[in-house]
């Protein structure tokens, strides 16, 4: 594992050196994508310069336990390997868990849309009710809403709502809540205290990039025709 934490390292120091480089100070999307992928890599070098650390100290220990003749520092040695090696089996977990390839898509801003399902006016307002939850989710993460377009229901809520969440990693943390929520409760609508069942569904999309077409002139056809139908002589003379 040591040996890719290694590898990992390199290419960490390499994307150090390119981001001040000439030519990504020149080249924005370039800087941009440099810059992401050593942020990615910053987790991961935290833990391999601990692990690094760690795995010595073992060796170490283990070393003084077969070449000392002093019980005193065969006691230290016993100790430290006691406190390191369960250490070391967590920070092993952590890091299969940190070299998981990552959706791209996780690190972009999310467009998310709510709409109520079965359960008439009480699913408008659960659906209401969960875009409350999501937006106070998001402030809470220091990530920014903005309504797109919106739907209200007849008794409060919204049969439809569409929204971006803008801010870091957040289509990689939402995601999961893609689906059909369902909630069962005395709706506000309920003149007899009957429970009811209601659903809303939510979807979740990762924000689109932006780019450029170009369309060369080369590319485009356009085709004339005579009109049709009555009109008399006006037809045989008008294009479109």
């Amino acid at each position: 594992m040591l040996d890719k934490l290694a590898a990992i390292n390199e290419r960490y120091l390499e994307v150090e050196k390119l981001i001040s480089s000439s030519n990504a100070m020149h080249d924005m999307k370039l800087y941009i994508q440099l810059s992401k992928e050593y942020k990615d890599l910053e987790p991961i070098i935290k833990v391999y310069k601990e692990y690094r650390d760690l795995v010595g100290n073992i060796a170490e220990a283990k070393e003084v336990i077969s070449n000392t003749d002093d019980p005193e520092m065969k006691e230290m040695a016993k100790t430290d390997l006691e406190i390191n090696i369960p250490r070391k089996e967590e920070m092993d977990e952590k890091i299969r868990f940190l070299l998981i390839p990552k959706d791209p898509a996780d690190s972009k801003n999310a467009v998310m849309e709510i709409r109520a399902g079965t359960g008439g006016d009480e699913a408008s307002i659960f659906a209401g009710d969960l875009y409350r939850m999501y937006t106070a989710f998001a402030q809470s993460k220091g990530w920014r809403v903005e309504l797109v377009d919106i739907a209200d229901g007849t008794s409060g809520g919204y049969k439809e709502i569409i929204f971006n969440i803008i801010g870091e990693d957040v289509y990689g943390q939402l995601k999961f809540e893609s689906g059909v929520h369902r909630v069962q409760r005395v709706p506000q609508t309920e003149t007899q205290g009957r429970v009811h069942t209601s659903a809303a569904t939510v979807i979740i999309l990762p924000e689109a990039e932006e780019f450029d077409i170009e369309i060369l002139p080369a590319d485009i056809r356009k085709d004339t025709y005579c009109s049709s139908g009555p009109g008399g002589q006006s037809v045989n003379t008008t294009y479109s």
